[in-house]
């Protein structure tokens, strides 16, 4: 995977600081869509991501992202971007 080629999307951390996102995956599940991020594609592999929650404001018509803290449903989520990836990987070989 060439990872300079990927999406990013900025984030603002509770300190305010705004962190470039590179889009690793996305899926929806129940009608709620994440994303796998990461914020270093300098180093040869991948070792910390992120998953991110997307939030619809409909009265200000505006998409954010929180970052996931509930344990399970980061592990939830977390078992189907290891599927993802996998098939992914697949593909690739």
């Amino acid at each position: 995977m060439d990872y300079q080629e990927l999406e990013t999307i900025p984030f603002e951390t509770e300190d305010g600081e705004i962190v470039n996102f590179y889009i690793l995956e996305q899926t929806t599940l129940s009608g709620v869509n994440y994303l796998l991020v990461t914020d270093d594609i300098e180093s040869e592999e991948i070792t910390e991501v992120y998953i991110l929650r997307e939030q619809i404001d409909e009265d200000e018509k505006m998409i954010s992202y929180e970052m996931l803290e509930d344990e399970q449903e980061i592990q939830s989520i977390g078992k189907i971007f290891e599927e993802l990836l996998e098939d992914v990987d697949v593909l690739m070989d």
